[in-house]
């Protein structure tokens, strides 16, 4: 699902957008559009970059980040296996 937006009205947007700016103007406001995401997402990662770079040079420990992530990790797999665990029988009661 895309946004709760449904195929009919995506069609209606291109429709619409087709009609405002004409089929010539689309490709050009994509590239356009697509540039600046890139832009956006490389000023995000020199920005990452940075404070990593910072905090080695401040003798900051990023190191954490990788242990709060495995047990995030750890966390949704004890969770699944739990709900795995408690629909099991249900699933094969429908069956």
């Amino acid at each position: 699902m895309l946004l709760f937006i449904s195929g009919q009205e995506i069609f209606i947007i291109i429709v619409i957008a087709v009609m405002l700016f004409g089929a010539d103007k689309i490709p050009e406001i994509a590239r356009g559009l697509g540039k600046g995401m890139r832009q956006i997402k490389d000023a995000t990662n020199d920005v990452k970059r940075e404070i990593n770079k910072s905090a080695k040079q401040s003798g900051i420990d990023t190191d954490f980040v990788k242990d709060i992530k495995k047990e995030i990790d750890g966390a949704k797999d004890a969770i699944s296996d739990n709900i795995e665990d408690f629909t099991g029988p249900i699933k094969r009661g429908l069956k």
